[in-house]
């Protein structure tokens, strides 16, 4: 899915100086290449605060934390997504209630959305799915309509953009707070766990720097509950020499999509994913949906061949056995469990790779009729 040890030795020769000034330094933590990081990634995503955490679990419970979300409140969420929007909920006491999605961007459905809203809701977690948004205008009216903040999860849409009133703005800087992940798979990622928080809000982001260091307001200084959730300095390095790649990285990542769709359009047996119209996309996946049951045998065809593929994600979270408390029907969400499969689809596949796994798709539907 994607060649992290190739992606290493391409940025080695760049890294491997700056890592080694960190260890004789010995600035594991809060050096000043994290502050750096925070002001690069603040330029290129025009937000005014960017305060990193350890990872994107901890953004999206932090983010929590400092809107005072806690036991008696609801946090609304898509029930097709990763664990973590789920999680973080129910670690903090609060109630999540689950929406379905829409069957072709896979996002949170707003109108049934808005059926669910009570006075006891105190946030809205879209999830930017793979790498686009639904149509959150139309979110955010709601969210303003009835004055809840929306925390946006770009763990896999970081660097993905969206046109509101003709203006085009990085996804993660519409709501109140955006959280994003630095995992290793992540369009922004690093060699290890890592984290983010962006907002405009002056008194948010204060209050998320203390959170995310124990509450502190300056040392031995406690003034709230906080957590323990840093980015060390070894991760800021590679973070900011990365960022100088996220732009070509994901124009690569959309040509590689376009070659895709262009390959695979003639076959009627797969739906290929589509792009919402206000969306500049980010391919963080490329998923396909496969009905008929044929999506497992689909995948173990393509590893026989030497395709790794990935389910995102085998069950809703109220399938999940530490959330079926919270079950609701969501039709849409449990189907897209049975059929979605998602390809290769990372910068450094070549055009060959691509019409090899294009072709080999080819190749199990033909045969099959």
């Amino acid at each position: 899915m994607i060649d992290l040890k190739a992606e290493y030795q391409l940025l080695k020769p760049i890294l491997e100086e700056e890592i080694i000034q960190v260890l004789e330094k010995a600035s594991y933590i809060k050096g000043e290449e994290v502050a750096l990081f925070e002001n690069n990634l603040a330029q290129y995503l025009k937000v005014k605060h960017v305060i990193s955490c350890g990872n994107g679990t901890d953004a999206l419970q932090i983010a929590l934390m400092a809107l005072g979300i806690g036991i008696g409140d609801e946090v609304i969420i898509p029930a097709f997504s990763y664990i973590a929007v789920i999680e973080v909920v129910c670690l903090l006491g609060a109630t999540p209630v689950l929406v379905d999605v829409d069957a072709d961007y896979f996002q949170i459905n707003n109108l049934d959305l808005e059926k669910v809203i009570t006075a006891k809701t105190k946030a809205i977690i879209p999830v930017h799915l793979f790498g686009q948004s639904g149509n959150l205008e139309e979110l955010l009216q709601i969210a303003k309509k009835y004055n809840i903040p929306i925390i946006e999860d770009n763990a896999q849409a970081l660097g993905a953009k969206y046109m509101l009133h003709n203006e085009e703005k990085f996804l993660g800087t519409f709501g109140a707070i955006g959280c994003t992940s630095f995992f290793p798979t992540k369009n922004l990622s690093c060699f290890g766990d890592g984290g983010a928080l962006f907002t405009n809000d002056d008194e948010l982001a204060n209050t998320i720097r203390m959170i995310a260091n124990h509450g502190q307001v300056k040392k031995y200084e406690h003034e709230m509950v906080g957590i323990n959730s840093r980015l060390d300095t070894l991760q800021a390095v590679i973070l900011n020499h990365k960022l100088n790649l996220l732009s070509k990285n994901l124009s690569i990542k959309q040509n590689i999509a376009i070659q895709y769709l262009n390959e695979l359009v003639s076959l009627s047996f797969i739906q290929l994913p589509k792009v919402y119209q206000h969306n500049l996309h980010s391919w963080h996946q490329f998923t396909i949906k496969v009905p008929d049951h044929q999506r497992d045998k689909l995948k173990s065809f393509l590893k026989h061949k030497g395709i790794e593929t990935m389910v995102y994600y085998p069950k809703t979270l109220n399938q999940q056995k530490a959330y079926t408390r919270f079950r609701v029907y969501c039709p849409i969400s449990e189907d897209l469990c049975k059929g979605v499969l998602s390809l290769p689809i990372h910068p450094l596949l070549r055009k060959e790779d691509i019409n090899y796994v294009s072709n080999s798709i080819k190749a199990f539907f033909h045969a099959k009729n």
